[in-house]
C-alpha cells in the first residue's frame, strides 16, 4: 500500500528493510550515526543493527571504499557512503581500478556487491569544493552502474535495487531532494536499473533530465502548458545504462529535445544524449537540439552568483519557448 514519505525517510526505510532481510549487508561511512552529514537517511540504524554492521569511520574515503570492495568480493554487501560527493575522489582507485574491473577480470566468475553513495551538496555558498556532482565521469567507466533517483518511490527502489546487484552501484542522491514528499509503498520493492520513465506525457519537446531537475522540469511545464506548449518529461533515473529506447521513442513523438543536466556542459551527460539522439534519430528532429546544464566553471561562493549559476525551471521554460519559434 503506497502512503505519502519524504525522499530522505525512503531512503532510511530501504536501508532499514534491506540491513532486516539480510546480514551480509553493513553501512560504512563518515557521519553514518550524524543528521549534519547524512540527514535522517541512517537514522536509528545504529540503533537496530549495532556498530559492526553500522560503521562510523575517520576521514579516509580511500581506505574506507577499499575495505568495503575487499569485504565485498569476500561474500558481504556493503553500503560506502560519501556524505560529499566532492571528497569520492579520494576513492577512485578502488572504485574505478579495482571494483569496476575484478568480474571483467575474473571471467564473470567473481562478484563485488556494492553500493558506493554519494550524496550532492550544493546551495548555501558552499563553493567549488563541496557542490561537485561526478555522474557523467562514473557513467564513463566500464563496469558500473549509475543511478540518480528523482522521486521518493525511486529513492527507495533504486536503493533496493542497487543492493540487490550483483557488481557496483553508484547511487547518487540530492540533498535538496531530502525535504520532498511522494507516494512509496512500505514493503520491499525494486525499481529496474537502466529504465526511465515518462513523468509528463506531451507532444511538443522531449524534456530528458535528471534527479532535482526532474522537479524543476514539471514547475516548468505547468507554466508552459498554459502558452500552448506541451513538454514530456523524461525522468533517466539511471545515467549507466541509459534507456535508449525508451529516449527515442519520445524523440520520434515530438522531434525537439531539451536535455537538462545537473552537471557541467562540457563532456557531460547532455553531450552523450545528444550524440546519441543525433547519431540515431537524426530524421526525426525539426529542431536543433538544445541542452541546459551548468556553465565550465566551479561553482561560486556568493548567493548571489549561485542563483545564477544553478539552472531550474526558468531556464527550461526560456529554452523550450526558443525551440518552438518558427
Amino acid at each position: 500500500m503506497s502512503r505519502k514519505i519524504s525522499y530522505s525517510s525512503a531512503i532510511n526505510e530501504a536501508l532499514h528493510q534491506m540491513m532486516l532481510t539480510d546480514e551480509r549487508i553493513f553501512l560504512i561511512g563518515q557521519g553514518v550515526k550524524s543528521p549534519w552529514y547524512v540527514g535522517n537517511t541512517c537514522k536509528g540504524l545504529l540503533e537496530r543493527f549495532g556498530p559492526e554492521r553500522v560503521i562510523d569511520t575517520p576521514v579516509s574515503e580511500n581506505a574506507i571504499t577499499g575495505a568495503a570492495a575487499g569485504a565485498a568480493v569476500a561474500g558481504m554487501r556493503p553500503v560506502v557512503v560519501h556524505p560529499r560527493m566532492d571528497f569520492m575522489l579520494y576513492a577512485m582507485d578502488p572504485i574505478i581500478n579495482q571494483a569496476a574491473n575484478w568480474s571483467y577480470m575474473f571471467g564473470g566468475r567473481l562478484n563485488v556487491p556494492i553500493v558506493i553513495w554519494g550524496i550532492i551538496n550544493r546551495g548555501g555558498e558552499q563553493a567549488a569544493q563541496h557542490s561537485q556532482v561526478f555522474h557523467a565521469l562514473f557513467s564513463h567507466i566500464p563496469g558500473l552502474k549509475v543511478v540518480m533517483p528523482a522521486t521518493p518511490y525511486d529513492a527507495k527502489g533504486l536503493m533496493i535495487s542497487a543492493i540487490k546487484d550483483n557488481n557496483p552501484v553508484i547511487f547518487i542522491d540530492d540533498r535538496r531532494l531530502y525535504g520532498i514528499e511522494g507516494e512509496a509503498p512500505k514493503e520491499i520493492y525494486s525499481v529496474p536499473l537502466g529504465k526511465g520513465v515518462i513523468r509528463r506525457e506531451g507532444s511538443d519537446i522531449s524534456v530528458i533530465t535528471i534527479s532535482y531537475m526532474v522537479g524543476e522540469a514539471d514547475k516548468a511545464a505547468k507554466h508552459l502548458v498554459k502558452e500552448g506548449i506541451e513538454i514530456e518529461i523524461i525522468d533517466l533515473r539511471t545515467t549507466k545504462p541509459l534507456d535508449r529506447s525508451l529516449l527515442l521513442k519520445s524523440v520520434r513523438k515530438t522531434g525537439r529535445v531539451l536535455i537538462a543536466d545537473v552537471g557541467w556542459l562540457s563532456y557531460g551527460l547532455s553531450a552523450e544524449i545528444s550524440a546519441f539522439v543525433s547519431e540515431n534519430a537524426f530524421r526525426f528532429l525539426k529542431k536543433p537540439i538544445k541542452r541546459i546544464a551548468l556553465v565550465d566553471s566551479p561553482a561560486p561562493a556568493s548567493s548571489v552568483l549561485e542563483k545564477r549559476y544553478y539552472p531550474n525551471y526558468l531556464n527550461i521554460i526560456r529554452t523550450a519557448k526558443e525551440l518552438m519559434r518558427g
